[in-house]
């Protein structure tokens, strides 16, 4: 039922948007078969990971993993003492390399210790990826110096080769007349000419082939059969040393092989947590903090495969939907017009769930609080049989049962128009029992419906709440946002007046449908109203506080403006004075050594002295000396505080450590900085 699930809520989508931030194969590999994993410890070991490649992302100090490549088939074939390719042997080398670089890197990245501890794993034989370099170059071909047996034999078919081809040349120069092209070509590895038929006595030799149209005949000459011989013996030695060395390499890497399959194993691991981050960061999502007896809280929570298709396939804008449930809330009905956004509003939480649960971050403002959940289960569209003669009605019932079978007291169960299918009235009551059952044997279910007697449950549980989407009388549309506490209202008769049905058929209608639905309809709408003036208070509140942050922010730095002119006008002034002041040390300096040439009375030289007294008290006065105060900045948890170099205002997330280091939220993103970097913020 988990399996059918996934498909239901088109998980495999999402893995495929995952595939395309990961960098290696393997990695996209593993991303498109993305498992749902089954404990609660594997879930916060995969957050955790996911956390950690964030913060590289964050410090522009993403690893990389170049050089990593596929090389499971070839490890496997090795394992069974096969012998590899020389282009599989260079890509185990790559592998080998691109491994020991990832450990390098990660050694160095102290705030991810998980990663340190994986990375840590990697055995990466330094001494086989060397020798397997020494033998084979980038493109696959093994190299003279692999062995000296090797060299040997392809130093003497480099001779051989010369020797035949400087042969042709001389015939083909000899009897120009008689080819039919001026070129050596080959047929079945041995040397020929391409001569005319009519001249054919004149080049002897052995005929290979004949063109198709006969006019043509490729000859070996019979001074360089003997050659060819020779060449083709060669070209065979050549081959078994070849095979030799591959064989010699193969057995080095069958030795490793199962140390091969852990470093595959854990640099997919990476490749996947890295790809989890970027994934995360480009959906602009947050970590989720599983909770048990508190609030599931999920505000502005997006579809992420609807944001893909915004994004990259010019879909519609996403509307995002706030998801609010008390911890006593078991069951949440949603009801609301057709194509309003309840079916999506299911696959949005469902889709949120299983992201937690596969490590991943939620498309959602902070805080993202959610229960974990065992299994996600779900019942959302038509399930039809031909073959099995099942109506809408009996698919659904027989999904609801595996359901039933499959779920535990913390899953988490989503059920898409409860009921339908069948009579009303039946349906509705079977709907009613369904979700008390639920309400009693499952730690949430969400279900979506048209029948107005399961709006009541809330008024009758205290288990039960009710959501709907809203509807926009003026346009007459959904505006695909979801309301919390209110239930939906029937706009069936509302919009068949407006789209001209008379005004007498909508009045018999009425009365069939009896005045309290009118009433119920008036209370909801009325409810509808309060609810859009409190949210228009908020947004304008909300739009205030940005305004009085920016009329802050400029009172700052026009402040800052000041201080740094008077700063520069001291500064100017102080050396204005000390230019002066250096004159008339000069000017005094200057007499005095005049007056000691000649005759100097007493009075003259107390003149100067007072002089230089004078100087000195206007240095004083003028030239004060600075003592720089050291302010200590105490900063703490959920402190606001600005970033200058970003003009921002933040907010406090951990408290400083030793070196003043401490972590802060900056809009969507979480910033590592120094006391140094900041104001605090009165």
């Amino acid at each position: 039922m988990q399996a059918e699930t996934l498909d239901l809520l088109e998980w495999n989508r999402l893995c495929q948007h995952l595939s395309t931030f990961t960098t290696t194969k393997l990695g996209a590999i593993a991303a498109v078969h993305l498992p749902i994993v089954d404990s609660y410890g594997q879930t916060l070991e995969l957050l955790t990971q996911t956390k950690e490649a964030y913060a590289l992302e964050e410090r522009n100090a993403g690893i990389s993993l170049d050089g990593i490549q596929n090389i499971t088939e070839a490890v496997l074939r090795a394992e069974k003492q096969g012998m590899l390719s020389a282009v599989e042997l260079w890509a185990i080398a790559t592998t080998l390399a691109g491994a020991r670089n990832l450990r390098r890197q990660l050694d160095n990245a102290d705030y991810c210790p998980n990663l340190q501890i994986l990375a840590s794993e990697l055995r990466t034989y330094p001494d086989v990826e060397q020798e397997i370099y020494r033998c084979i170059d980038e493109g696959g071909n093994v190299l003279d110096r692999a062995s000296v047996r090797l060299g040997e034999i392809r130093h003497e078919l480099t001779s051989v080769r010369d020797q035949i081809i400087t042969k042709l040349q001389n015939i083909m120069q000899r009897n120009a007349s008689s080819l039919q092209e001026q070129i050596i070509t080959q047929r079945s590895d041995r040397y020929v000419l391409s001569v005319k038929s009519p001249q054919r006595d004149r080049i002897p030799g052995v005929i290979h082939d004949t063109s198709s149209t006969g006019m043509t005949l490729f000859v070996e000459p019979n001074s360089i059969v003997q050659p060819n011989n020779r060449l083709r013996q060669l070209l065979k030695m050549e081959q078994a040393q070849i095979e030799i060395i591959l064989e010699m390499l193969s057995a080095k890497v069958t030795a490793i092989a199962e140390d091969l399959q852990k470093l595959l194993i854990i640099v997919t691991k990476i490749d996947l947590a890295v790809a989890r981050a970027r994934y995360g960061y480009w959906l602009k999502a947050n970590p989720p903090h599983f909770v048990e007896d508190e609030s599931i809280v999920l505000r502005q929570l997006r579809h992420p495969l609807l944001v893909w298709q915004q994004q990259n396939e010019e879909g519609r804008e996403v509307v995002p939907v706030d998801v609010l449930v008390s911890p006593q809330i078991s069951v949440v009905v949603i009801t609301g017009p057709n194509t309003g956004g309840k079916t999506a509003t299911l696959k949005t939480f469902g889709l949120a769930a299983l992201m937690a649960k596969a490590g991943m971050f939620i498309p959602a403002k902070e805080p993202v609080e959610l229960p974990w959940f065992d299994l996600v289960l779900a019942d959302i569209g038509d399930e039809q049989s031909l073959q099995q003669n099942l109506s809408t009605f009996s698919g659904h019932i027989r999904r609801i049962g595996r359901i039933l079978d499959s779920m535990s007291p913390q899953s988490l169960v989503l059920l898409d128009e409860v009921g339908a299918g069948t009579d009303p009235s039946e349906g509705s009551a079977i709907a009613t029992a369904l979700l008390e059952y639920l309400g009693e044997h499952t730690r949430l279910a969400i279900a979506t419906t048209h029948f107005g007697e399961l709006k009541a449950l809330k008024y009758q549980n205290p288990k039960f709440e009710n959501a709907s989407v809203e509807f926009d009388d003026a346009s007459l549309a959904p505006t695909y946002r979801l309301l919390w506490g209110i239930p939906g209202r029937s706009n069936a008769l509302a919009i068949a007046g407006r789209l001209g049905l008379p005004e007498d058929i909508l009045q018999a209608a009425q009365v069939r449908v009896g005045l309290g639905s009118a009433e119920m309809n008036e209370v909801i709408a009325e409810l509808e109203a309060q609810r859009r003036e409190q949210t228009q208070k908020t947004e304008a509140a909300a739009h205030l506080l940005a305004e009085t942050e920016r009329l802050h922010k400029e009172i700052l730095d026009r402040a800052e403006l000041m201080r740094s002119q008077a700063k520069e006008l001291r500064e100017r002034q102080e050396k204005e004075v000390n230019a002066a002041i250096a004159q008339a040390q000069k000017e005094v300096g200057r007499v005095i050594r005049k007056l000691q040439k000649g005759e100097q009375s007493g009075e003259q030289v107390a003149a100067l002295q007072r002089t230089e007294q004078r100087i000195e008290e206007l240095t004083k006065r003028h030239v004060p000396v600075i003592v720089e105060e050291k302010i200590e900045v105490q900063v703490k948890v959920g402190d606001r505080v600005r970033i200058p170099k970003f003009g921002k205002v933040a907010q406090v997330l951990t408290a400083p450590n030793s070196s003043g280091e401490f972590s802060v939220r900056l809009g969507h993103m979480k910033l590592t900085v120094n006391l140094t970097d900041i104001e605090m913020i009165n």
